[in-house]
């Protein structure tokens, strides 16, 4: 074998180096589908709008129904207050309810949403017309245990609806193009739908402090997400940027007040015997968060949503309704 000249050995350094940069640069980019090419970050992001267009200006856009012992009483008097759920849903619609089912917890932990309050959803949807009505959410935990134990599995079941499991082919990428979010894995159930209503459960959450209408999108990504906790008010501004429900119903019968998002001690949840609906996600948040001692001023991410014009944090200013 003869020996390279040191002009040949530079050039075969140089070489060797492209294709390894390369090959780091693919690799990176599979392992991480958080990062985004520079030239799809040059394109417009695709967000999910499903709100309604047109807003009586007789109906409420804000209901709060407190004080029934029972949660479907509650939500039927919530949407009720906001014009009935025919006002919402269509005749044949594909509908997809999005609870928080992202623990393996029971419901008197609260920290997943009531299955009472996710079977009622269902039941008005189907009852002002829907051709389906599908019950979903990428858990944290196990799903299968998450869907189980939560009860919401079989209590959604049981009124017809089509409850599906997160997996792996059931995320595709999209281009939030947030200030933390860019491109991103979404879950495809919730973007494949004719409307999609919000149904998650206030509690206390250590990072942002307090979590219900806004961080239930955080079900609505694949990928490392916990990754995002590093600035979770931002992520969380982005993700309801991203994701605009037609109707949002917050869980507030059993509300965890502390040690959340995932609890587990039961006497860290408290019976409240609320449920708050509204056209307005930031509103629901805003007038949520006093359900564990909050004002929407301490909760930077409601904040943020609100100047962005997403929806306002002066809930009393909307046509609102105690029922």
């Amino acid at each position: 074998m003869r020996d390279l000249s040191r002009r040949e050995l530079l050039q075969r350094v140089g070489a060797a180096g492209i294709v390894l940069g390369g090959a780091a640069a693919v690799a990176r980019l599979r392992y991480d589908p958080g990062l985004v090419s520079a030239a799809a970050s040059k394109e417009r992001p695709q967000t999910r709008d499903y709100r309604l267009r047109e807003a009586p200006a007789e109906l409420a856009q804000l209901a709060v129904a407190k004080n029934d012992p029972e949660p479907e009483a509650l939500v039927r008097k919530a949407v009720e207050a906001l014009g009935g759920m025919k006002r919402f849903i269509s005749r044949g619609d594909i509908v997809v309810v999005k609870p928080n089912i992202g623990w393996d917890r029971t419901p008197i932990q609260a920290a997943n949403t009531n299955p009472r309050v996710v079977a009622e959803v269902v039941k008005l949807a189907f009852d002002a017309g829907a051709k389906r009505v599908v019950v979903t959410d990428a858990s944290c935990n196990e799903p299968g245990r998450c869907f189980q134990r939560s009860g919401i599995w079989k209590a959604t079941y049981d009124v017809g609806a089509e409850v599906v499991l997160p997996a792996a082919h059931r995320f595709r990428g999209m281009r939030l193009k947030g200030e933390v979010l860019d491109e991103w894995p979404v879950y495809t159930p919730l973007i494949n739908a004719d409307k999609v209503i919000n149904v998650p459960v206030a509690k206390h959450h250590n990072l942002s402090r307090y979590t219900a209408a806004m961080k239930n999108w955080y079900g609505s990504l694949g990928g490392r997400r916990n990754r995002l906790h590093q600035n979770i008010d931002v992520s969380i501004a982005d993700l309801a940027t991203f994701m605009q429900p037609t109707l949002t119903i917050v869980d507030g019968f059993r509300v965890l007040m502390r040690n959340g998002p995932q609890g587990g001690n039961v006497a860290d949840a408290k019976e409240m015997r609320t449920v708050i609906a509204s056209v307005d996600q930031v509103a629901a948040d805003a007038y949520g968060c006093q359900l564990i001692g909050r004002t929407a001023e301490e909760i930077p991410y409601i904040r943020m949503a609100h100047e962005r014009g997403l929806g306002t944090m002066q809930w009393k200013d909307l046509r609102w309704v105690e029922v």
